[in-house]
């Protein structure tokens, strides 16, 4: 990945919400479950470590999620992780559906002939 490619990442994980926050337990076989779920629902997702209970630093936690979903990466800043994983699902082209136009009922309210029309006067 190209470091141009890593900022545009960094700078479309700014406005994400946390979806999984590491805590005292550490990393855990189903945390990595949770972590698989999310990175392939969203392809960038952030996630926080409590600093303050749990056993593992940032930048370990970082590595061993990133190790366990076959991700990527992106940053660690004080307890804030992104990682990054592509999913071609996401980006696949989906068939359009045809819309069929349906009468706008405004206009024709508005086709009506005016009583002046019909040689009436107020």
């Amino acid at each position: 990945m190209t470091s141009k490619e890593r900022a545009a990442l960094r700078a479309q994980a700014n406005s994400l919400e946390a979806l999984i926050y590491i805590g005292k337990s550490g990393i855990t076989d189903a945390l990595v479950k949770q972590t698989e779920d999310a990175i392939k629902a969203h392809e960038l997702i952030k996630l926080k470590v409590h600093m303050e209970t749990s056993p593992i630093s940032p930048r370990d936690a970082a590595n061993e999620l990133a190790a366990a979903v076959n991700a990527d990466v992106i940053q660690v800043i004080g307890g804030v992780l992104v990682l990054y994983r592509y999913n071609p699902e996401l980006h696949e082209a989906k068939p359009k559906t045809v819309v069929t136009a349906k009468p706008d009922r405004k206009k024709a309210a508005t086709d009506k002939k005016s009583p002046k029309q019909y040689g009436k006067t107020k």
